[in-house]
């Protein structure tokens, strides 16, 4: 295997690095203060095409392997996570439209995505997180067979607010189960479905976090996904899709918590001479950078299986899980390394440490990523 990156996703990721350092980093903690993008943002990442990446060429996207999305998702997680969670949902959320929509679907789902707009993925309910198959929002058949009303509230929803098209997981079965979850493309501004409250979070505070509330929502039949029940495979295999790259993201803040803990190991002077000379740092430091390059890796493999029609969902549940550990554990040693000015807002650390914690929860927690790998290992 050679992970090696040719020309041009070496310009790719070139692109996308000085975006970041232009139009990111400058920002990020004023965008983490107020909890939104900055003015012009989402536009300058739709000028690089960043919100289409995974969309086909022939349905007018970049059509990107998953190794180079996830090289830009790591560069994007480096200057801010929140920015990078909202570009990765669309990503996300295009997925089940790629697995299971026709070609009418694709072409009006995915031209609206390539007017430089954001699509969000809706599987998450107040009483429903890792059990999808309790999934209680109803998708009823209307009368005369030609669509179904949708009953019921989504939360913690990426792009909720900001979305112009959904695609939602309901329940067609009065019995309930994951043998009635049902997928539907659902467009922003359609009767009976409104934007509920806005989440304020702890990280990945850039981007946008809302419930979402169907009340006797009509969807017409030609907006379901595949056929009715299929919407478990659906989310199942979009998440498996998507992990990898919760994991690129992860890696990328890991890797700028790393490189500021080691600037300021370099410069902070204690007992007469840089704590970087100290053995106990240089240990720390040591850690980090094997668990980096070691998830990066994780995450490249996962990919490259992917991009090479192999069965990965085993690899991508390690590579997400173990990813998002790490960063976890690299923000939480790059604040201890930079003591009591690694706890406070003036350095980015501190903030680096809050946006990991949810990649250890969303698309499948760690602990039901652990299931999975263990499951696909034994059986």
């Amino acid at each position: 295997m050679d992970f090696a990156y040719n020309d041009e996703q070496q310009e790719i990721i070139k692109v996308v690095r000085d975006l970041v350092e232009k139009e990111i980093i400058p920002y990020a903690s004023e965008m983490d203060e107020k909890g939104k993008l900055h003015d012009g943002l989402l536009e300058k990442l739709a000028a690089q095409g960043l919100l289409g990446v995974a969309i086909p060429e022939e349905y007018g996207g970049a059509g990107l392997d998953a190794a180079t999305i996830a090289a830009i998702y790591e560069e994007l997680g480096k200057g801010c996570a929140g920015v990078a969670t909202t570009v990765a949902a669309n990503a996300l959320a295009s997925y089940p439209v790629i697995i299971a929509g026709n070609d009418d679907q694709k072409t009006r789902y995915f031209d609206i995505i390539n007017q430089d707009k954001l699509a969000a993925f809706a599987l998450t309910e107040p009483g429903t997180g890792s059990d999808a198959g309790s999934v209680s929002t109803r998708a009823q058949k209307t009368e005369d067979g030609k669509g179904y009303v949708l009953n019921g509230t989504k939360c913690f929803i990426t792009n909720g607010a900001l979305a112009e098209v959904f695609v939602v997981f309901a329940n067609a079965r009065k019995s309930g189960g994951v043998r009635g979850l049902t997928a539907f493309i659902v467009r922003k501004g359609a009767q009976g479905f409104t934007i509920g409250k806005e989440e304020n979070k702890m990280g990945i505070r850039a981007s946008n976090t809302t419930e979402l509330v169907f009340q006797d929502c009509y969807v017409p039949m030609e907006n379901r996904l595949g056929r009715e029940g299929q919407g478990f495979r659906i989310a199942m295999n979009t998440l498996d899709a998507a992990r990898p790259f919760v994991g690129a993201v992860s890696v990328g803040i890991a890797e700028a918590a790393f490189r500021a803990c080691c600037e300021y190991a370099k410069v902070r002077v204690q007992f007469g001479k840089p704590i970087a000379s100290f053995e106990m740092v240089q240990g720390m430091i040591a850690d980090m950078a094997m668990q980096i390059e070691g998830a990066r890796l994780l995450v490249q493999r996962a990919c490259w299986m992917k991009d090479q029609g192999m069965e990965f969902s085993r690899e991508a549940a390690i590579a997400k899980c173990n990813a998002s550990d790490v960063a976890m554990n690299v923000t939480v040693n790059a604040v201890q390394v930079m003591g009591g000015y690694g706890y406070i807002k003036e350095y980015p650390v501190e903030k680096y440490m809050r946006d990991a914690k949810i990649m250890q929860i969303y698309e499948g927690t760690n602990q039901i990523q652990r299931l999975v790998i263990a499951n696909k290992t034994l059986y």
